[in-house]
């Protein structure tokens, strides 16, 4: 006896019996359009999925030279919009991670924050952890129907960059993929180029409309109201370690045609210790259509209060697609995380939106509790949680960084 996507849930004897099983029914989010054979099975569920195009017949078409997101009718959604699951990479690189142990808890923490709301889709590295997982996650009272474990190869957790973007087409019910490529951050870690190839790990299992613009870009580099507006850093994208050969008004144009918006907000300099060289999802993030928190540092001994201040005033005087002013709240950054050798990139910008839950990276800090208030009263329909990431953060990201959102569509 097999679920829908081939996997084998009870095997028979060679004597006459009943096979009984429990199948995972919320995997048949998973389903998707190419798979013709539904066609005629359950149509109330899956009659959607094969829907075709106006004027157009049979299943999704195929993605063709020169399509886009946008003239398909796509874009990204931004993030507090609902989600049909979670995708994490889970640790085990100790060059990454000095303490291990802390981080594997901080990722469990997550898991035990979101899952009953959004799915979790968590790749582990080898058959051992992924039993470790699965065994500790019981442990814990996980609804264990509500977390899928895939074994993959990997490098790192560090999904958000080297994933893929989801995008979608509302009208028609319809999700895709953008595969960026992925160049480590600028050629850093040679030993992570190969997490680029993620995206067709995860569409291997998921089947979407994959588009490819070519270009360098990772997902912590962009964050989306949703409406049309992205926003992003010149230090990440202008760096000429991405993208040399392309002028900043053509990454915007590329933007706004694989993102499906229409407005670039373009703030400077990004977070002392941030290897990314300036990820956005570190200095500021939408948290409704015209409202922004923003990463904003008091102290003016400290190496990053004149780039963050630069990025406020930026956003202050910065519109929306529509032309309307931005609302720019302030949010405080911890002090000082750091060790003998560098300086960590601290900042509770990094919070991951889920659908009833925001998971906020918390640092022991007498900053912890502003934050948390100041991002619950944003989200005062949804739990925040907050996570410590101290350990996480000596790998140079935290929660926003670890995950990729599948929007539901």
């Amino acid at each position: 006896m097999c679920d829908a996507f081939g996997k084998v849930l009870a095997r028979a004897s060679g004597s006459e019996e009943i096979l009984l099983a429990t199948a995972d029914l919320s995997m048949n989010n998973n389903v998707r359009e190419s798979w013709g054979f539904f066609r005629n099975r359950r149509p109330d569920t899956y009659g959607r999925l094969v829907a075709p195009f106006p004027g157009e017949s049979g299943v999704f078409p195929a993605i063709r030279p020169g399509d886009t997101p946008r003239n398909r009718g796509f874009h990204m959604p931004a993030e507090w919009e609902p989600h049909d699951a979670v995708w994490i990479s889970w640790p085990h690189n100790e060059l990454t991670f000095p303490r291990l142990a802390d981080v594997e808890n901080a990722c469990f923490a997550f898991i035990m924050a979101v899952h009953a709301s959004e799915r979790v889709e968590v790749f582990v590295p080898t058959a051992v952890i992924h039993r470790r997982v699965r065994a500790r996650l019981r442990e814990m009272g996980a609804d264990m129907t509500r977390i899928v474990l895939h074994t993959s190869e990997y490098s790192d957790v560090w999904i958000r960059d080297y994933g893929p973007t989801f995008v979608v087409n509302r009208a028609l019910r319809r999700i895709a993929m953008v595969r960026w490529n992925f160049n480590a951050w600028g050629n850093k870690y040679e030993n992570q180029l190969a997490d680029g190839k993620m995206p067709h790990t995860m569409n291997r299992r998921l089947c979407l409309p994959m588009f490819e613009p070519g270009i360098v870009l990772e997902g912590g580099s962009v964050d989306v109201n949703g409406r049309g507006t992205v926003l992003t850093t010149r230090a990440c994208l202008l760096n000429p370690n991405r993208n040399p050969s392309l002028s900043a008004d053509r990454i915007e144009e590329l933007l706004k045609e694989y993102l499906g918006v229409e407005k670039v907000i373009w703030l400077n300099d990004g977070i002392a210790g941030d290897d990314t060289d300036g990820h956005v999802d570190d200095i500021a993030r939408f948290v409704n259509p015209s409202t922004v928190v923003c990463a904003y540092e008091t102290d003016i001994r400290d190496e990053n209060y004149a780039a963050l201040h630069e990025n406020y005033e930026i956003l202050r005087q910065s519109s929306d697609q529509d032309g309307r002013p931005l609302t720019v709240i302030k949010l405080p950054m911890p002090a000082k995380v750091a060790d003998s050798e560098q300086r960590y990139p601290a900042s509770y910008t990094n919070f991951y939106i889920g659908n009833t839950v925001v998971v906020v990276p918390v640092f022991n800090d007498p900053h912890d509790a502003e934050a948390l208030r100041i991002i619950q009263d944003l989200f005062p329909d949804r739990t925040i949680a907050g996570i410590d990431a101290r350990a996480l953060v000596e790998g140079c990201g935290t929660f926003h960084c670890a995950t990729q959102q599948q929007p539901r569509v």
